[in-house]
């Protein structure tokens, strides 16, 4: 007997009988459809040529996918959002870079008590006491090194090194001294003091900043001839100025050699010696230690023979063989005038006697460079 379900002639040999049946129980509800992976086409859709007889439906992985790509962009930007606030409330101020201080100058005339001398050059050096001074850059020798607290030898060596440099440049260069050039002197400079430098070049003026013999020896082309031989003498001092500086002093002596610069040939004997001490004091960070270049920090200056009311911004005025002061006394101070102090600074030329002195002994001994009071 055929079951109700069976077809009429039977149930078919390759089926299983009605208790049997496993799909019997499985009811096709709506949730079972939503769920399924794979959707029938209708009749007209499979009439297409070529048309397949099913379609794949979006999965839950795919939706899945979608919220999680929505996660990450929302996290992304979370992270973003909390750098920059970090950004904003950082606790550590940035490092703070140590600008060069502008340099400080004092230049003062030296004024002889009578008639410059004349002579030849030799002659001129061997009654002075630049007879035992060494010719040009030889006579600024540089100390023994030994390292620092936070220095090694060799950043004391470039250090010594570039204040050599800084000083040949700007008391020995040819160029330099007769005006021509200022561009040796000026490429040793940290950038910082570049501004000073120019104007001081440019338009120098008295004011304790702006004499451009605060930073080089410079005379009148029109007025003087430099002889060739110049004889130095000095010191140079190294010291820390904290962890991240090093500080140079020097003082030197340079015994110049002039004559008048006018055209045809120099009258025999009509050279005079001139005289430039300086004492100058440079600084050096890391960056200047690697870079060739230093700080001028403070420059003093004593010149002559000058007279007393020479303007000496622009290059030094020197007295030529034959010549006397104009005046015994520098010129005018008025302390009734406002603005910044013109104190009229001159000395009284009193050279030394070129007799060689013994070595001192004893603590006075140090190399410590003489008190300008």
């Amino acid at each position: 007997m055929a079951d109700r379900g069976d077809p009429p002639e039977g149930p078919s040999e390759n089926s299983a009988s009605g208790s049997e049946d496993e799909y019997r129980s499985l009811v096709f509800d709506e949730s079972f459809v939503r769920a399924a992976r794979l959707q029938e086409f209708s009749a007209q859709e499979r009439m297409g040529e070529h048309a397949r007889a099913v379609r794949s439906l979006p999965g839950r992985a795919v939706r899945h996918g979608s919220r999680a790509a929505l996660a990450l962009v929302v996290l992304i930007a979370l992270a973003f959002g909390a750098a920059v606030f970090m950004g904003f409330r950082h606790p550590y101020q940035n490092p703070v870079t140590r600008r060069a201080e502008p340099l400080r100058m004092t230049v003062v005339p030296l004024a002889p008590s009578g008639t410059v001398p004349a002579g030849t050059p030799a002659g001129l050096f061997a009654s002075s006491p630049a007879a035992s001074f060494r010719k040009g850059a030889a006579g600024i020798s540089l100390p023994v090194t030994r390292r620092t607290a936070n220095f090694t030898d060799s950043q004391v060596y470039a250090a010594l090194a570039t204040a050599k440099d800084y000083l040949a440049a700007s008391s020995l260069d040819p160029d330099v001294l007769g005006g021509s050039a200022v561009r040796p002197v000026e490429a040793l400079l940290d950038p910082d003091q570049m501004e000073q430098f120019e104007r001081s070049m440019n338009a120098p003026h008295d004011d304790g900043q702006h004499a451009a013999t605060g930073w080089l020896v410079r005379f009148d082309p029109a007025e003087v001839t430099p002889h060739p031989e110049i004889r130095v003498q000095g010191t140079l001092r190294y010291a820390e100025a904290g962890a991240d500086t090093l500080e140079v002093v020097s003082d030197h002596t340079f015994a110049y050699v002039l004559r008048p610069a006018v055209a045809g040939p120099q009258q025999a004997g009509g050279a005079s010696l001139f005289t430039v001490r300086r004492e100058m004091r440079f600084r050096f960070d890391r960056d200047d230690l690697r870079l060739h270049r230093l700080e001028v920090q403070s420059s003093y200056v004593q010149a002559g023979p000058q007279s007393c009311s020479a303007d000496t911004t622009g290059a030094l005025r020197p007295l030529l063989a034959g010549r006397r002061a104009v005046d015994g006394g520098p010129a005018g101070t008025d302390p009734y005038a406002t603005g910044r102090p013109a104190a009229a600074l001159c000395g009284k030329l009193a050279v030394s006697s070129p007799v060689p002195q013994a070595a001192p002994q004893g603590p006075r001994a140090s190399g410590t460079a003489p008190s300008r009071r």
